[in-house]
């Protein structure tokens, strides 16, 4: 039984397009020529893999093949899979010169050939991959901003060759076998079917002094540094876009993009809720009984006065307005800080203070448990 396109590149038939670009990158990079030298079987794999992804990579040529196509390659229409038909293997109607060409001699316009041909599969370039790495922050070095030098592992255009991958002094050449289209087409009675051409791969143009650097591919890895601006008020996760500068493009297309995401270690003072920041401010007995001024700290390293009022009760919050993290773009301004008293009970009293409490037990007349008996 014949394999769909989807199970060619390994991906489900609703694969979205970013999908079925990332699996053929990896399957290509896998299976390349280059990589297998001498390999017929690899040769032949690249070339299935790159005819599955001509089709599904280009949204009307995958919705005529998602109609008219089947699980085993066979024609389906209104009728299903399971009527007699010939078989198909990459079918393209997207076409009509590549479906007709063999049998009547000559295009009907479509993607044409030659030069023009050439041109128009250089023109189909593919945007590079989006890179992510991460970078470790401290807490006070997130809530005010920092920059960090961050370096980065990405696959580039080849310096040597400029991403030609020929020699240089040298430039690729028309494929004298598809005369630049990049597919051949095999008459099978009344269709002609479009295969990846086998001498330039699909490319158009054939390398015949390939670039020492890097053997043809037009790619090389490469470290890369780049000096990141991290803005006051991230978070464990944030993700700072840095538009262009990923993995390079194929074919003249733009860079892929670089997230640099944010790890941000835990304070041991502050809870992060949002913009608003938690601290736990310790008071003692009386000072929640009778009231008191206490000094809390603030994120800045500073310290804020802080009224507690009589009869203050373990647990509460009170909101200093304004003193918690940076708020991130579009929202402007701080969040808040919030003080969670917490009423410490000695475990050990000295005496004094035993016989001060106890003195108190003997004149205390709130039972704080009344209402839990009926």
């Amino acid at each position: 039984m014949a394999k769909t396109l989807y199970e060619t590149l390994g991906v489900p038939k609703n694969a979205s397009a970013d999908e079925v670009k990332k699996a053929y990158r990896s399957l290509a990079r896998k299976w390349h020529p280059d990589k297998n030298p001498g390999d017929a079987a690899a040769e032949e794999k690249f070339k299935e893999i790159q005819g599955a992804y001509d089709i599904l990579s280009d949204a009307d040529k995958r919705k005529q093949y998602d109609t008219f196509g089947s699980a085993n390659g066979r024609m389906g229409g209104a009728g299903g899979s399971g009527g007699a038909g010939p078989v198909f293997t990459d079918f393209q109607f997207g076409d009509l010169g590549d479906i007709f060409g063999g049998l009547f001699g000559g295009g009907r316009g479509g993607r044409g050939g030659g030069a023009a041909g050439a041109r128009g599969q250089a023109q189909r370039g593919t945007r590079g991959n989006d890179v992510e790495v991460s970078v470790s922050l401290s807490f006070e070095d997130a809530l005010r901003g920092a920059e960090v030098k961050i370096p980065v592992e990405l696959e580039t255009t080849c310096a040597t060759c400029a991403g030609t991958g020929a020699r240089p002094g040298t430039t690729p050449v028309i494929c004298p076998e598809c005369k630049g289209r990049g597919v051949r087409a095999e008459s099978q009675g009344l269709f002609a079917l479009s295969q990846p051409c086998s001498r330039c791969r699909g490319n158009g143009t054939v390398i015949e002094s390939p670039c020492t650097a890097c053997h043809g591919s037009g790619r090389e890895q490469r470290t890369k540094r780049y000096t990141v601006k991290i803005p006051a008020g991230v978070k464990d996760g944030t993700r700072i876009k840095l538009k262009e500068k990923g993995e390079a493009g194929f074919g003249g297309a733009p860079a892929g993009d670089l997230y640099v995401v944010t790890r941000v270690a835990e304070s041991a003072l502050f809870e992060r809720r949002g913009a608003d920041l938690v601290v736990e401010v310790p008071i003692t007995y009386p000072e929640a009984v009778l009231g008191a001024t206490v000094e809390i700290p603030t994120p800045d390293g500073s310290r804020l006065s802080l009224k507690v009022a009589p009869g203050t009760e373990d647990g509460k919050l009170l909101r200093v307005r304004g003193h918690g993290a940076p708020k991130l773009a579009p929202a402007t301004g701080k969040g808040d800080l919030l003080a969670r008293l917490r009423i410490v009970v000695p475990a050990k009293p000295a005496k004094a203070e035993r016989e001060a409490i106890e003195a108190l037990a003997k004149v205390a007349n709130h039972d704080p448990r009344e209402g839990l008996f009926r």
